[in-house]
């Protein structure tokens, strides 16, 4: 199915355009006739996006599509892999980040374009793994690719057992009170605030809660969850606190730097593969040191108390509850968690 043209700007030019002499956008990026043919996914959902929906630039050899629905960006980039693009720009935040490796993964499979991210969103936590700028012109961004300054990500992949559901692609997995987190965040959202500044609120919120909600607060109860080694089926420790078969928050990802400031994986350092961190039961003492663990400190006691870190290529899940990635929530199920394909991402 073609995309409708409500869901298209189709730009002239072609990649044979690539050979001509550059020319300039203003700022002295240049434009996408010295470029490899380029397609644009602009969400105009998107928070930072909605006031400039229609500035994108007129430039020649690019595609740009402004996206109504999953199925328009499934359409667009089976248009981009026809034409043969060379460079893929996603003007949005993690979600759309996350729709758009979705819909392409069974389009591009290992073998994707070049990406530009232009981190429009509310939340942009790859932007910040990847160091870029919270204002990235396009511009800078064509100049950077020109250059060839990139960086090699690679997608977390959640792979159903029961092949029932989409293989879905992110970056940070989460399960446990990261869904009372997500509803305090879209709070936080309302209330305008948005970036690092939101994931703080959330998690003092969140904190909060946990060290002297009432009764069931939402951030003192566990989920039930099993979590194995995919490679020898072995069951990730648990401090004996609570249920045996309840986490009260589990996080997963391959990324390294988070804001603002976080290190949630400071004791991981070199560890290759998908990074967890886990904390067993809300006891009071742990909830109280976690905030200190997320900044980086690596307590002796933190083990005791519950509170696990440590690395794998792929894990097993049997989730009772919804799971959260790149802050949307999935149903429960059984899982497989996994290292997707290596992604170039153009860096400043």
């Amino acid at each position: 199915m073609r995309p409708s043209p409500s869901g298209f700007s189709r730009l002239s030019g072609t990649a044979a355009a690539q050979n001509q002499h550059p020319a300039r956008l203003a700022g002295g990026a240049p434009t996408a006739a010295s470029l490899p043919l380029t397609g644009m996914i602009l969400n105009l959902k998107s928070h930072r996006n909605m006031p400039s929906a229609n500035d994108a630039p007129d430039l020649p050899g690019m595609l740009i599509v402004r996206p109504d629905t999953k199925q328009d960006i499934v359409d667009a980039l089976t248009l981009f892999a026809e034409r043969q693009i060379g460079l893929l720009v996603i003007s949005g935040g993690d979600g759309t980040i996350r729709d758009v490796l979705t819909r392409g993964a069974p389009i591009f499979g290992d073998s994707w374009p070049e990406i530009i991210i232009l981190p429009q969103g509310k939340t942009n936590a790859l932007a910040f793994d990847l160091g870029l700028p919270r204002k990235w012109p396009l511009a800078k961004a064509l100049e950077a690719a020109q250059a060839g300054r990139t960086a090699i990500r690679r997608p977390l992949v959640v792979t159903p057992r029961d092949g029932n559901q989409r293989v879905r692609y992110g970056f940070i997995f989460g399960a446990g009170v990261f869904n009372a987190a997500i509803e305090a965040g879209q709070v936080a959202h309302r209330y305008g605030a948005f970036q690092s500044f939101a994931v703080a609120v959330t998690a003092v919120f969140g904190v909060m809660q946990a060290l002297c909600g009432v009764g069931r607060s939402l951030f003192r109860v566990p989920a039930r969850m099993r979590i194995r080694h995919a490679s020898d089926g072995e069951e990730l420790p648990h401090s004996g606190h609570g249920d045996a078969r309840e986490r009260l928050i589990a996080g997963f990802s391959a990324l390294t730097a988070f804001p603002p400031g976080l290190r949630p994986f400071a004791n991981l350092k070199g560890a290759s593969g998908i990074r967890f961190f886990i904390l067993d039961a809300p006891l009071r003492r742990a909830v109280a040191l976690f905030p200190f663990a997320l900044f980086g400190a690596d307590f002796k006691v933190l083990k005791k108390l519950g509170l696990h870190r440590g690395s794998d290529e792929a894990f097993d899940f049997e989730l009772d509850e919804s799971f959260i990635l790149d802050g949307e929530a999935f149903p429960p199920g059984s899982y497989r968690l996994s290292l997707g394909p290596e992604m170039h991402f153009v860096v400043p």
